[in-house]
C-alpha cells in the first residue's frame, strides 16, 4: 500500500462518515488481499471508488477511465491505486494501450493484489433501482491474468453491490453488500474450449450474484413504483420517508424482496397493479405541485398534528456550538458548494465532488485557525492534530445540522397550519390497496 493511499484511507473515512447518517457493510472480506477481481455497479460516479477504498479492509488498485489521466493528475493517481482503461472512443491504439494496462493488472493479481472495476461503465444522471447490463471486460481481464501465470494462482472474480438511500444528500445512508465469489480457474476447461462462450457464460453468472447485491427492478418504468410503495409503508430504502426505528439491512431486504415481486407481478396485463401504480403516481405529483412532503402527511395521519418540540430543544441547545463549527467550516463548505455547482453539469458528480473540494479548501482554511491555537492554548501540539482530524469536522457537521433543524422548524410551522385531511384520507386509502395487493409490503 502506497503512502498516498493510506493517507487518503484515513481522513476520507472520517468525511464518509459525517456525510452518511449510517453506513452498513455485508459480508465484508477480512483479508487485505485476495487475489480478487471485485466487479461493483456504478451508482453514485466519483463517491463510488471513494467510498470502497475508504471503507472496504480490502486494499484495491481501481480500473478508472482513461480520460481522467491528465498529465498533471498522473502522480496523484498512480499514487491512489489507480490504472487507466481505454474504450473505443478514446482515441487510436486502446487496444495497446489496453494491453499494456493488462499486463500490470496480471502482474498485480499475480502479487496478490486486488482490482476493483465497475461493471457497468458508467452512472446514470437519474438514480436506478436496478442494473445496467455488465461488461466482459472484468471476466476477460481475470482470465487473461490466469494465462499470464500459466493457470498456476487462483483468481477470483467477486460481486459488490452499492445501495444509497439518497446518493448526494448529506444524511443519507449506504449499505454496501459483498455477494458471492466465481474461482476462474474452474473455468479453464470451457475457456480453452470455447473462449467467446466462456467469457458470456461467466459474465452472465457475475451479472446474476450483483443483481442479488442490489435493489433490482428489473423494467425502469417500474423504479417510480418501487419508490411510492416504500414511501408510503415506510419500511425501505427512501431517504426522505422511512422508518428510522427499523434497521438499515431490515429495509434493504424488505426493499430486495419488494423489488423481486414487482418483477414477477408489475406486468402490463395486470390491471389492478397498474391502476395502483397511476393512483399513486397522482398523489404524489399532486403532494410535489402543493409543496407538501409526505413525513408530513404521515405524522398529521399518527398524531394528528406536526410537532416542532424536537427542533426547538435542538436549536435552543446546540447553538454555540453550531456557531464555533460555522466559524469553522462554513466559508470552506460554501466554496465547495458554489464551485461545484458552476463547474460540474452533472449532478451525479455533485455529493463527491463537493466533498473533496470541501476537504482541500477545509484544510487550506484550517491551518492557521489549528496553528494559533495551538500556539496560545494548547498544551501541546498533539493536541492541534486531533482538533484539526477530528474536532474541526465534528463542530462543521454540527453546524450544517444546524441549519437543517432550522430549516426543519420553519418548514413544520408551515405545516402545522396547511389542512392535510384530503391528504391524509388518500394515504391511509392507498396504504390499504397496497397491503390488498402486495403482499410483500
Amino acid at each position: 500500500m502506497r503512502l498516498f493511499y493510506l493517507l487518503l484511507v484515513c481522513s476520507l473515512n472520517i468525511s464518509l462518515r459525517l456525510f452518511y447518517k449510517r453506513i452498513q457493510f455485508i459480508n465484508k472480506p477480512k483479508r487485505f488481499f485476495n487475489r480478487t477481481i471485485y466487479v461493483s455497479n456504478h451508482p453514485n460516479s466519483f463517491m463510488d471508488p471513494i467510498m470502497l477504498g475508504a471503507l472496504s479492509k480490502s486494499i484495491f488498485n481501481f480500473m478508472t477511465r482513461s480520460d481522467v489521466f491528465k498529465w498533471w493528475l498522473k502522480p496523484f493517481l498512480w499514487l491512489a491505486h489507480m490504472l487507466p482503461i481505454y474504450r473505443q472512443h478514446d482515441g487510436e491504439n486502446t487496444q495497446e494501450k489496453n494491453k499494456t494496462v493488462f499486463n500490470r493488472v496480471n502482474k498485480t493479481l499475480a502479487n496478490g493484489r486486488n482490482i476493483l472495476i465497475f461493471g457497468e461503465g458508467f452512472t446514470d444522471d437519474t438514480p436506478i433501482r436496478g442494473l445496467k447490463p455488465i461488461k466482459k471486460g472484468a471476466v476477460r481481464m481475470g482470465l487473461t491474468a490466469l494465462e499470464g501465470c500459466n493457470w498456476e494462482k487462483k483468481i477470483y472474480l467477486a460481486s459488490i453491490g452499492i445501495n444509497y438511500t439518497d446518493r448526494n444528500t448529506i444524511g443519507s445512508e449506504l449499505l454496501v453488500e459483498y455477494g458471492g465469489e466465481i474461482c476462474l480457474n474452474d473455468y479453464r476447461k470451457d475457456f480453452e474450449e470455447n473462449t467467446p462462450k466462456a467469457i458470456n457464460d461467466i459474465t452472465k453468472k457475475l451479472e446474476g450474484m450483483m443483481q442479488d447485491c442490489v435493489i433490482y427492478v428489473a423494467d425502469k418504468s417500474n423504479y417510480a413504483f418501487i419508490e411510492n410503495i416504500m414511501q408510503i409503508t415506510r419500511k425501505g430504502f427512501n431517504h426522505a420517508n422511512h422508518d428510522d426505528t427499523i434497521a438499515l439491512k431490515a429495509r434493504f431486504e424488505y426493499s430486495k424482496k419488494l423489488a423481486h415481486w414487482i418483477n414477477e407481478n408489475a406486468t402490463e396485463e395486470n390491471e389492478a397493479i397498474n391502476q395502483l401504480k397511476k393512483e399513486l403516481n397522482a398523489y404524489f405529483a399532486l403532494e410535489k405541485r402543493m409543496q407538501i412532503q409526505d413525513r408530513f402527511v404521515f405524522e398529521s395521519a399518527s398524531s394528528k398534528t406536526v410537532s416542532r418540540s424536537k427542533e426547538l430543544f435542538l436549536l435552543a441547545t446546540a447553538w454555540p456550538i453550531a456557531i464555533l463549527g460555522a466559524i469553522q467550516g462554513f466559508i470552506p463548505y460554501f466554496l465547495a458548494k458554489k464551485l461545484t455547482e458552476k463547474i460540474m453539469k452533472r449532478k451525479v458528480f455533485w455529493g463527491s465532488v463537493k466533498m473533496l473540494l470541501g476537504k482541500v479548501f477545509g484544510t487550506i482554511y484550517s491551518l492557521p485557525i489549528v496553528i494559533w491555537l495551538t500556539k496560545n492554548y494548547f498544551p501541546h501540539w498533539s493536541f492541534g492534530v486531533i482538533y484539526f482530524l477530528f474536532v474541526a469536522p465534528v463542530l462543521w457537521k454540527i453546524s450544517y445540522d444546524y441549519g437543517t433543524w432550522f430549516k426543519e422548524y420553519l418548514l413544520k410551522g408551515k405545516m402545522k397550519h396547511a389542512d392535510l385531511s384530503k391528504f391524509v384520507t388518500k394515504r391511509q386509502q392507498l396504504a390499504q390497496q397496497i397491503d390488498e395487493l402486495v403482499p410483500v409490503a
